[in-house]
């Protein structure tokens, strides 16, 4: 990193004073702009080096000042980083990043256009400890994650121009989206008002995800003693940060274990397990992570994206507080030009050569193998492998641990039922290669796979049939059949709806109708 980099502190006073002196240890503070004349002389007199000024304007006709870090009330957030950006200036902000999401929208759209960096002073993201436990997640060393709590308690400083919920959450929001790698779909959010009638002093946050996960986030400043604790609880091991603690002790994970014994679950517990993790200050990595943007035109780890993506929770979790726990719907941002067209969880691979259709969402721990197109809108479940080489239509639904080899082609709306199976070669050796003997599969449109079914290989699934679970299928299935058992025989018909048709060939819960064709099969009635 280059120290060439001149950085203005805008507002030096609770948090902002931390920022002062890191920028100033790392040789780039340059100016600080505060309304209050007695804080800036005290600043002078500890940095005498460093330049001061009550307006902001002032700030912005600085030609060495190419960065600007905001840590003002949360209100003047907005106007301070547009001008900013505007006047050709780089740009941190500290949490949250705006107090309206159409605001959030419309500086990354001007930070895009202008080539500016911007950037949310979530300090979490940037603690070692923290990255270790993001890099162990990502890695599936925890196993698939089931559920994440976090509780940051103090009797500290107590604000009156916001709520514990605004002042405490963000922090775990972007650690909990992170570990995610998804925005939640719903969340709840109940407070107790002791204090003020209109300032909740203590919140509690329960965040549900699409793809199962559950989060719950407990804040307040009303508590006898600090605790600052994330907790993870994957399928194989469970992890807990606790930053309150020595620094060789806040990261333990746990590799407990559930067994079954006379179908009863019984916990077997393990020795915690310890890392050896680099011991750094997280703001002063923070501040050096916006310095390197800065020069490298490389994204933030937290961008403006990322603290929209804060925002519209913390946002969510308001209209349920003031509803008093109501469950709320969580829309994704509206950021126009986005360069993603489909979503990945970060554990997800995708190889080279393959093509995502827009809208589909990967899961976690999926792994999409080179050549393989998938279609529009899809949802891949977690623990998927697709390919190499194949074909998937658009709008499919492929459930947990489900493998599409090559060989085999779901055309349009296919759904494929948890753990089901296909196979592509008939008679299988491990010593004996025999890839060359790929027999296709083909799987129409609409055809439903019920869970733990079987395929085998050199079948071909007719449009809209209906696979019962557990069944194995091992010859060609008409179209609009009904299949169950081992080997798979054909009970009924059913509608495109997934009704089971009558001995009239009319649907119970449709009414389309249908009639035997000249094979024997059913067609759709004119």
């Amino acid at each position: 990193m280059t120290n060439n980099t001149g950085i203005a502190i805008i507002g030096s006073g609770y948090w902002g004073k931390n920022l002062v002196r890191n920028f100033n240890d790392l040789k780039t503070l340059k100016l600080i702009c505060d309304t209050n004349e007695t804080t800036l002389s005290k600043f002078k007199e500890q940095y005498p080096e460093v330049d001061t000024c009550l307006a902001f304007p002032d700030v912005l006709n600085r030609d060495d000042i190419s960065g600007i870090a905001i840590a003002a009330p949360a209100e003047t957030h907005y106007t301070l980083a547009k001008e900013a950006i505007l006047a050709g200036k780089h740009v941190y902000v500290e949490k949250p990043l705006v107090l309206v999401e159409k605001e959030g929208e419309e500086l990354i759209a001007l930070a895009k256009e202008h080539s500016r960096v911007l950037m949310v002073g979530h300090l979490l993201q940037y603690h070692s400890v923290f990255i270790k436990l993001k890099e162990l997640v990502k890695n599936g060393e925890l196993g698939r994650i089931n559920y994440i709590y976090s509780n940051r308690l103090n009797l500290g400083k107590i604000r009156r121009e916001e709520n514990v919920l605004w002042s405490f959450a963000p922090h775990d929001i972007s650690m909990i989206l992170s570990l995610a790698g998804e925005q939640p779909k719903s969340v709840m959010a109940t407070g107790g008002y002791y204090l003020h009638q209109k300032i909740a002093d203590v919140t509690t946050t329960h965040l549900e995800f699409s793809s199962g996960l559950k989060a719950h986030i407990f804040v307040s400043w009303l508590h006898p003693f600090k605790e600052q604790k994330l907790v993870v609880v994957g399928e194989e091991k469970m992890a807990v940060f606790d930053d309150t603690q020595p620094w060789e002790d806040k990261l333990l994970v746990y590799p407990h274990r559930i067994h079954w014994e006379g179908n009863i679950p019984v916990p077997e517990k393990a020795k915690a397990e310890r890392f050896e993790i680099e011991q750094s200050e997280p703001l002063r990595s923070e501040c050096s992570h916006f310095l390197d943007c800065i020069n490298s035109g490389d994204k933030p780890v937290t961008d403006g994206r990322e603290g929209l993506s804060v925002l519209s929770v913390l946002i969510a979790s308001q209209k349920s507080l003031d509803a008093n726990g109501e469950a709320v719907e969580i829309k994704a941002p509206n950021i126009e030009n986005r360069n993603e067209t489909y979503f990945k969880h970060p554990s997800t691979v995708i190889d080279d050569g393959c093509e995502i259709g827009e809208g589909t969402k990967i899961w976690h721990f999926s792994h999409v193998l080179s050549n393989s197109r998938i279609g529009k809108k899809c949802n891949i479940g977690q623990n998927v492998v697709i390919g190499p080489d194949v074909t998937i239509g658009k709008g499919c639904k492929i459930q947990n641990n489900v493998s599409v080899y090559k060989g085999v082609t779901l055309e349009d709306y296919v759904f494929c039922g948890p753990s089901m199976v296909f196979t592509n070669i008939y008679n299988p050796r491990s010593a004996i290669a025999k890839m060359d003997q790929v027999r296709e599969t083909i799987v129409r449109e609409g055809v439903t796979f019920g869970a733990n079914c079987t395929i085998v290989c050199g079948t071909t699934i007719g449009k809209y049939a209906f696979i019962g679970a557990g069944a194995v299928v091992n010859r060609d299935v008409p179209d609009y059949a009904l299949m169950v058992g081992n080997s798979a025989k054909r009970i009924g018909w059913v509608c495109e709806c997934g009704g089971r048709l009558n001995d009239d060939l009319q649907c119970p819960e449709c009414a389309k109708e249908y009639e035997k064709n000249k094979n024997g099969c059913i067609e759709m009635s004119n």
